[in-house]
C-alpha cells in the first residue's frame, strides 16, 4: 500500500475496486410513473414533418417492390426532391431508396401542414413510378386529395412524362 502512495494513485478508488458491492437503489412506481409524466409534457426535439433527405415515406400502390419493403419493415427513404426549395410538397417528384434500388415516386400525401383545402395525412404516402410517370402499381390503396389533379395536370408536358395516370389509378379522393 505504501507502494501505491508513493506512486500517486488515488487511494480511495483504489479501495473501491476491492469493496463489497453496494446494493442497486430502486425507485418506487410512483417515483417512475412522476418521471413518465413529467417527460410527456415536455419536447426535447421539434418533429420534422418535412419531406427532405433521409426521410421515410409509405408506399400505397400494389407495386411488387413496394409491398415487400413495407412487409419488411423497411419503408423507403427520400434520396432527393426534385424541386428548388429540397423540400417535398404534394405532387413533388421524389427519388427514394427501396430495397436497394433508387426508384421515383410523386408524393400523394403528407404529414406536413399544408395549404387550406389539402388534407394533413397521418404517414407520408408515395407512388412510385417509372422514368416515364407510369406507375409501377396497378392500384392505390388509400385515398388520395383531389387537389392533385390540378398539380398533376400542371406538372404534365406534352413531350415529357404524363403523371396523370397516378390519378387513373386511383379509386378514392378525398
Amino acid at each position: 500500500m505504501s507502494k501505491i502512495l508513493q506512486t500517486g494513485f488515488n487511494t480511495y478508488a483504489f479501495a473501491n475496486l476491492f469493496s463489497k458491492p453496494r446494493a442497486a437503489v430502486v425507485p418506487s412506481k410512483s417515483v417512475i410513473q412522476n418521471n413518465l409524466e413529467q417527460r410527456q409534457q415536455f419536447h426535447i426535439s421539434p418533429s420534422c414533418n418535412e419531406i427532405r433527405k433521409l426521410a421515410r415515406l409509405r408506399v400505397v400502390d400494389n407495386s411488387e417492390i413496394g409491398k415487400r419493403a413495407m412487409a419488411e419493415g423497411k419503408p423507403p427513404r427520400c434520396i432527393h426532391v426534385y424541386n428548388k426549395r429540397s423540400v417535398g410538397y404534394i405532387g413533388d417528384k421524389v427519388l427514394v431508396a427501396i430495397k436497394g434500388q433508387m426508384k421515383k415516386g410523386i408524393l400523394v400525401g403528407l404529414k406536413q401542414n399544408q395549404k387550406p383545402k389539402i388534407p394533413k395525412f397521418d404517414t407520408n404516402n408515395i407512388v412510385l413510378i417509372d422514368d416515364n410517370g407510369t406507375p409501377l402499381g396497378t392500384r392505390i390503396h388509400v385515398p388520395i386529395p383531389t387537389i392533385l389533379r390540378t398539380i398533376l395536370k400542371e406538372k404534365t408536358h406534352t413531350k415529357g412524362a404524363d403523371y396523370t395516370k397516378v390519378l387513373a389509378i386511383a379509386n378514392r379522393f378525398v
